[in-house]
């Protein structure tokens, strides 16, 4: 008889969840799953921050590895030459691989695993989520792999630049966080360097 493999979890120990303080202090990520007209699957990676409700990124793909989570989040630290203190994800097969273990802990990032079976403890990716399918993955048909990237991209920019959001005081999450920015930078360094992690990545 086939033995049945058990799923790899996170031994880390249960605390509460933590909430974001300032920008870039918690980043959350997840995954979604959609298909192309074609029926083949297809994966979407959203990166969010917490604290501005930006989405620095979303990984399109037929496949996406724990090797490809980390290769998603150093392109994001080169471009916008910061990381989080803390990574809020599942238990998904993803998240617990060697690849994004190593890389976190490389650069001093904590990786916080809610607890299996309770999405509402990531619920700033989920409110995210929400949206994301409701507005682009359910209003499109995907043609192919390079059309859906192009269409989430084209939405992702949207998502950031164009629409206020009251939790945010009506700003978008782009001028939300060029706000925030700005008050970082009136600070002494000293100080400013509890708000801001900049991190360069090899």
């Amino acid at each position: 008889m086939r033995r049945r493999r058990r799923k790899k979890l996170a031994s880390t120990l249960r605390s509460d969840v933590p909430k974001p303080k300032y920008p870039n202090h918690i980043w959350s990520m997840d995954f979604l799953k959609d298909s192309l007209a074609n029926k083949r699957k297809l994966k979407v990676f959203p990166i969010i921050d917490e604290y501005s409700r930006k989405c620095y990124s979303i990984e399109v793909d037929t496949s996406i590895t724990g090797k490809r989570v980390c290769e998603a989040l150093n392109r994001v630290a080169q471009e916008q030459l910061v990381l989080p203190e803390i990574i809020i994800i599942d238990n998904g097969l993803e998240f617990v691989s060697n690849a994004l273990d190593q890389w976190a802990y490389k650069r001093g990032i904590k990786l916080f695993f809610i607890s299996p079976g309770k999405p509402i403890e990531n619920c700033y990716i989920e409110s995210f989520n929400g949206k994301f399918r409701d507005e682009c993955l359910n209003m499109h048909w995907f043609l192919d792999l390079l059309q859906s990237r192009r269409i989430i991209e084209e939405w992702r920019i949207d998502y950031n630049t164009e629409r206020p959001y009251s939790s945010l005081g009506y700003l978008t999450p782009e001028e939300f966080l060029k706000q925030e920015n700005e008050k970082i930078t009136a600070i002494t360094p000293k100080e400013s360097a509890s708000f801001v992690k900049l991190t360069m990545v090899q």
